[in-house]
């Protein structure tokens, strides 16, 4: 194997780095960053890069991760409750799209053999980009959301038995095509069973005694070994690396641990999956692409419009209204990162010649960078092309309206989850009217029957809201926490009633500062809420009296939590989410003998300039909170700093150094 040097690994770091920041800033998914810088610096762009076997085996292992994760994330339980739509709607996609583009690269004289993989690789839809967009735009718990996603994780199944059919389709002459199939079919079971038996018996106990050690790199040792270990049997027995991740995916997924396993994989899945995409962009050869762009074009054009039309039309089938099939069709027109792989794996066994790869490898990417225009703009495109959508989006308006009718000074409930239903529960009990406003069906259904005020609903629109009597509600309460949602929720509520309370829910202390600006009257943190609970209950236990108690939580509160939004972070965060890196923290400094801030007073020093307080300072084992900027500083006192890192950094140079 051919050695990758390391100024090419410095090209591929530089060019991939200014690209991904370039299409972060447009809003583009990365994915498209990769694959443009695979095909600047590749053999067919700047040349830069030389197309060597080394660079597509690490691409490979980019492969691998991708698989586990997606078997990580295989839920049986989900995939049964969403069972319409997944093996429905989504089998019938996949089925129908892989037969008709599979005919028309066989009419076009492909090879069946290849044909039958070019109509898998078509049919597949792009999930990192489908679930990145919907998600920024607030649309995956919408109608077409939903069912875009249940059409995803059809696809993702799909591509395993793409996996074992690729390799036999690619087998010796000298058996048939339906014997090389039945033996790669014997022989997956066959490995599938036992890895599920050695999974079953062994791998949580062994898991168990790898977490006990509480050693993250062991663990993650585990994990990466399990992952290869996995992919390399496969690999012996004649199949795909990819399958066996996948497999190995889908044990670990059964265990407990299946969320610390996920946190270690993501950073080794990321940047490998990343140089996948770019060995994919450096397999695109320009010239040949300027030479076929009419074919080219003819085929993007021809791959979004048909697969827009066909779930369009099964859609209706399913029970959809028009404008949400529509929608949904939209936003799976584009094909998908696992078309990638299965090309991959196709062109190493040489299932159709390097003109019919060039054209469909360029149409699959055209199609990708198309994508987020069209997700953008699928509800306009439906507004204009289904003039009954907005007839049918005032139905559910007026459904909502009818729930609201005579309702005077009540409360909106935007969410009618937990914390939901214990709100409106609350509500109910002081004989306070609430409508609350949820986009789960089941959960409205059951609501409804059970007689409470909930509507089906999308509270980050205006109109809902205003259907729901924004005009003359007493307050509104977001109930889940999610921080676009909310902000969205706050500009439309401050643009029509800026006098009106909001009280807003969220996970921790991240976007306090955001979510107050925006207007939120006030924001309960749970983790620092539940601090509170902690500290008041211990406090009562040890004899504290309840009043003494209730000024604590109350002078918190009034401080906007600041006194317990600062903790010291140490080397890894206590909840594993490495999110909290840069947000405010708590530093100790001990003052030295010669350090420039002994003899001076604390308001002397400035440090409010850069965004930093003085919380306390310790002097002699005695500990004075918020200290008056008059403190004059000693040798040996300690002072406790609050303020970002990069803030925390410039002050202790300032404190030490002057």
């Amino acid at each position: 194997m051919e050695p990758i040097g390391f100024h090419s690994i410095l090209i591929l770091l530089g060019v991939a780095v200014v690209l991904v920041a370039l299409f972060r800033y447009l809003r583009l998914p990365q994915i498209l960053a990769y694959l443009c810088a695979g095909i600047v610096v590749g053999p067919y762009g700047m040349g830069w890069i030389p197309d060597l076997e080394g660079t597509r085996t690490l691409a490979e292992f980019g492969l691998v991760f991708l698989m586990f994760t997606v078997g990580l994330e295989f839920s049986l339980p989900k995939l049964i409750a969403m069972k319409t739509m997944v093996f429905g709607l989504g089998g019938a996609q996949v089925l129908i799209s892989a037969l008709v583009f599979g005919l028309v690269a066989w009419v076009f004289d492909v090879p069946p053999e290849g044909a039958v993989v070019i109509g898998g690789m078509l049919a597949m839809s792009s999930t990192a980009i489908v679930l990145k967009l919907l998600t920024e735009q607030l649309e995956q718990n919408s109608r077409h959301g939903r069912h875009a996603i249940s059409v995803l994780l059809f696809q993702d199944l799909i591509v395993v038995p793409f996996l074992i059919l690729i390799p036999a389709l690619g087998g010796s002459l000298e058996q048939s095509v339906w014997m090389s199939l039945g033996w790669a079919l014997l022989k997956s079971v066959l490995v599938l069973v036992g890895i599920f038996i050695v999974g079953r018996w062994l791998l949580r106990p062994i898991f168990h005694e790898v977490a006990s050690a509480k050693l993250r790199e062991y663990f993650m040792l585990a994990v990466l070994l399990l992952t290869l270990a996995a992919a390399w049997i496969t690999e012996m027995a004649g199949l795909s690396l990819a399958l066996g991740a996948f497999l190995a995916g889908m044990m670990m997924g059964e265990t407990e641990y299946r969320h610390q396993v996920e946190g270690d994989i993501l950073p080794f899945r990321d940047i490998l999956l990343g140089l996948f995409f770019v060995t994919i962009g450096m397999m695109l050869d320009l010239s040949i692409m300027l030479e076929l762009w009419p074919w080219v074009l003819v085929s993007v054009i021809a791959i979004i419009v048909f697969k827009t039309l066909l779930v369009l039309g099964l859609g209706k089938l399913f029970g959809m209204e028009t404008g949400v099939a529509l929608r949904t069709g939209l936003v799976l027109s584009q094909v998908g990162e696992f078309a990638f792989a299965l090309i991959l794996l196709a062109n190493q066994h040489q299932l159709f010649c390097a003109r019919t790869s060039q054209i469909v490898l360029a149409s699959i990417i055209l199609s990708m960078m198309l994508a987020p225009l069209i997700v953008r703009y699928n509800g306009w495109l439906a507004k204009r092309w289904v003039p009954g959508y907005t007839r049918e989006r005032e139905g559910n308006l007026g459904a909502i309206r009818a729930e609201a009718t005579g309702a005077n000074k009540h409360v909106i409930i935007c969410g009618y989850g937990r914390s939901g239903q214990n709100l409106a529960w609350m509500l109910e009990q002081e004989g306070i009217p609430s409508v609350a406003l949820d986009l789960d069906p089941v959960r409205v259904r059951d609501a409804r029957d059970a007689g409470k005020p909930v509507v089906y609903g999308d509270v980050a629109r205006r109109d809902v809201l205003e259907a729901a009597g924004l005009h003359r509600a007493t307050a509104l309460a977001i109930s889940f926490y999610n921080t676009p949602a909310a902000l969205k929720i706050l500009e439309i509520t401050r643009h029509v009633r800026p006098d009106m309370p909001v009280i807003v829910r969220t996970m921790d202390d991240a976007d306090l500062d955001r979510l107050k600006a925006a207007g939120a009257t006030e924001v309960v943190p749970e983790s620092l809420e539940g601090s509170l609970m902690m500290g008041s209950h211990l406090l009562l236990l040890m004899g504290v009296p309840g009043s003494r108690i209730m000024r604590h939580v109350r002078n918190v509160r009034s401080d906007r939590y600041r006194m317990l939004r600062g903790f010291f972070h140490g080397l890894y965060p206590d909840d594993g989410n490495d999110a909290h890196a840069y947000q405010e923290r708590l530093h100790s400094i001990t003052l030295p003998a010669g350090a420039k801030a002994v003899g001076r007073l604390i308001v002397d020093l400035h440090l409010e300039q850069f965004g930093i307080s003085v919380s306390a300072v310790r002097r002699g084992g005695i500990r004075g909170p918020e200290p008056s900027p008059e403190t004059k500083l000693g040798a040996g006192d300690v002072l406790v700093l609050f303020g970002t890192p990069e803030a925390l950094e410039q002050a202790e140079k300032i404190l030490l150094e002057g």
